[in-house]
């Protein structure tokens, strides 16, 4: 049943990355970001198109970037905020799609099964998100000094994909103030009194922000064999 449509968001102009050229379209293994997450979707079960969210002038970049990539592209257009941007891939959904699940473009090493996973639960539950376990203790702050020390055993970091029943992310973005801009969609979901489910993820599954992050992409990507 191919009816899941993903969103890749791929419009962030990677500000904090530096050196002007955005991190999706950084070389990793040899490979251009986004067509190393792009591939990540290939053969997952389900999986019918990618609706790939950039920015007007770079379409034709990522056309050729994502030409060795066998799946459906269709690209839709980045907006000034995540949000806007997402809101735009769901535009660009087929009326047939049942669940889309939203990644970002800068978390390469997403695992095939653990999509597959993300997918499974929201077809149960309509939503879903790969999140994982707080390792380290956690602190409130205020002023430079500690206030409190707060308790991790139910504190999970959120990844992508997020996935849901695609009538009810429409209806999330749909009702989401126009006034408070949001950088999680499972939030949004929240925010209608939906319960979203966690699925857990692993650490690997890591959004690249610094030529730090990359560098340790790298690393896996070569233990890995790519």
């Amino acid at each position: 049943m191919s009816d899941v449509e993903v969103i890749l968001v791929a419009g962030g102009t990677g500000r904090r990355f530096g050196g002007g050229v955005p991190k999706q379209f950084r070389l990793l293994g040899g490979r251009p970001m986004l067509a190393v997450t792009a591939s990540r979707f290939v053969g997952v079960p389900g999986v019918a198109r990618l609706i790939v969210v950039v920015a007007d002038e770079e379409r034709e970049r990522c056309a050729g970037m994502l030409a060795p990539v066998a799946l459906p592209i269709r690209f839709a257009s980045a907006g000034a905020a995540r949000q806007l941007s997402v809101a735009n891939g769901i535009a660009a959904l087929d009326p047939g799609c049942a669940i889309v699940a939203v990644h970002d473009a800068a978390r390469p090493l997403v695992r095939p099964g653990d999509v597959s996973a993300c997918i499974a639960a929201a077809r149960t539950t309509g939503a879903a998100i790969l999140a994982t376990p707080v390792p380290d203790t956690v602190k409130r702050v205020r002023g430079g000094r500690i206030v409190a020390t707060v308790r991790r055993d139910d504190l999970w970091l959120a990844q992508t994909p997020q996935a849901f029943a695609a009538d009810l992310l429409r209806r999330a973005h749909g009702a989401a103030p126009r006034d408070q801009v949001s950088t999680d969609d499972a939030a949004l979901v929240e925010r209608l009194g939906v319960e979203v489910a966690i699925v857990p993820g692993h650490p690997d599954n890591r959004k690249i922000t610094t030529p730090e992050d990359l560098a340790w992409a790298e690393r896996v990507v070569a233990e890995l064999g790519g």
